[in-house]
């Protein structure tokens, strides 16, 4: 941008107070023409072809109105191809756009979020550098893409249709400015951040994160029915089947209609009738919280849901809890084992300590998952050879080299030397309130 500030602030300063509103960010070269048809693909991947250097690239979902995480429209923008606008569900496949970019680094921000829908139409990364991902590495405080490009690049950005419904047909052109504006400044912004990453010795760091980025294979998530808001409301095992059986039902009725579950009844609602067993139509519509629309209409198949839940046989109703493999929640540790406390406990601070003064949230040094699993069960060896026990154990569970690098030595520390057990907390009464869960991000 020729009249950008010169002057990048530090990540982790706090931008100073504008006397004035950033400038908005502009299209340099205009809104181009929504890509839809053969002939305008082809012009695309020429364009694409003969450009130059990294591909700046983001998607836009209808997240919140369809059952499918597909991609309704695809930005791009390559130096000395200009920016396009792609519709994706026009065409059987993106592949030939893919073969354009020849190999080179895609820029997006946030890419955990676009990928599987991009891969969905052919087009896979081969390199890769995730803004958002970049940003947390470097230690800035907040890493939308409006912050960083007020931060970093001196301009505001528009946000009021980052929620819409991009299913719709035709797109409103003040979507598509919005839209197109998403990679407007990508290329200065990994530019920008590359070379604050290299400055604070974490390039290595994001490579190997991106990389990370590009051969993840998400695991099919197992029981998802149990992930429904407020399940535990559930009133035993035969209420929780219930809540399976009408989560089973509106996930295939959502799926046929291509609608976000939550639109057809929600999740507050299947809690209710699971707890309230309907026998017929008329006691379902009666049930409190199943009045709505979608309720009504498939009434039928939710009290077919139910009956089969009421059939079921005890041997075949859920289980209130799933057991898992994984170690306890810390918060039962100095009652349970106080010498895997004691390790935990110094661990955390020693993180800590270091993720305050490499300027990296503690999150990312390492998954808390793999923190919690060596320490709970640590490697049964020698005191000299458990920092490289710990480090094969951390490369099992899937930390990157950077991370076991930094990680290994923390931990083996703390197993071989725990220092003394933490006192374990006195019992609560039954009439006091349990104390609150952990957050997913604590190590």
């Amino acid at each position: 941008m020729a009249d950008q500030n010169p002057e990048t602030p530090s990540p982790t300063d706090d931008p100073p107070e504008p006397a004035e509103p950033a400038p908005l960010l502009l299209l340099r070269d205009g809104l181009p023409e929504i890509t839809e048809t053969a002939e305008g693909l082809r012009d695309v991947v020429a364009r694409v072809a003969s450009g130059t250097g990294p591909i700046a690239l983001d998607a836009e979902r209808a997240s919140g109105y369809r059952y499918s995480p597909r991609a309704y429209l695809i930005q791009l923008r390559r130096e000395g191809s200009g920016t396009a606008l792609v519709d994706p569900i026009a065409f059987d496949d993106l592949r030939d756009l893919d073969a354009a970019f020849g190999g080179a680094e895609w820029i997006l921000h946030a890419a955990s979020q676009d990928l599987p829908c991009l891969r969905e139409v052919g087009l896979v990364p081969t390199q890769l550098f995730d803004t958002e991902l970049a940003a947390r590495l470097l230690g800035y405080p907040r890493v939308g893409l409006a912050t960083l490009v007020e931060v970093v690049m001196g301009r505001s950005m528009r946000k009021e249709h980052s929620a819409v419904d991009w299913s719709k047909r035709p797109l409103p052109q003040p979507w598509l400015e919005y839209a197109a504006l998403d990679v407007e400044v990508l290329l200065e912004l990994r530019e920008v951040m590359g070379a604050q990453l290299l400055d604070s010795g974490k390039d290595s760091w994001a490579a190997e994160e991106f990389q990370h980025l590009i051969d993840h294979v998400p695991a099919p998530r197992q029981d998802p029915w149990r992930r429904t808001s407020g399940i535990h409301k559930a009133k035993g095992r035969r209420a929780l089947a219930a809540v399976r059986e009408l989560w089973i039902a509106r996930d295939e009725i959502a799926q046929e209609r291509d609608t976000t579950p939550g639109r057809l009844v929600p999740d507050s609602s299947l809690i209710v009738a699971a707890n309230a067993m309907p026998a017929n139509r008329q006691a379902l519509l009666d049930t409190a919280g199943f009045h709505g629309r979608g309720a009504r209409r498939y009434a039928d198949r939710w009290v077919e849901a139910l009956v089969t839940a009421r059939q079921l046989r005890d041997g075949d109703l859920p289980p209130l809890t799933v057991r898992s493999d994984g170690p306890p929640q810390p918060r039962v540790w100095a009652e349970r084992d106080p010498v895997a406390a004691a390790r935990l406990a110094k661990a955390r601070e020693k993180v800590a300590a270091f993720a305050e003064e490499r300027e990296v949230p503690v999150e990312n040094l390492l998954t808390p998952d793999y923190l919690r699993r060596v320490l709970w069960k640590p490697p049964v060896v020698d005191a000299a050879e458990m920092e490289q026990a710990v480090a094969e154990e951390l490369a099992r569970l899937g930390a990157r080299s950077w991370q076991i690098q930094i990680m290994a030595p923390i931990l083996a520390d703390a197993v071989v030397d725990p220092g003394k057990p933490p006192k374990a907390p006195e019992r609560r009464s039954s009439g006091k309130a349990a104390p609150a869960p952990e957050t997913l991000t604590e190590v």
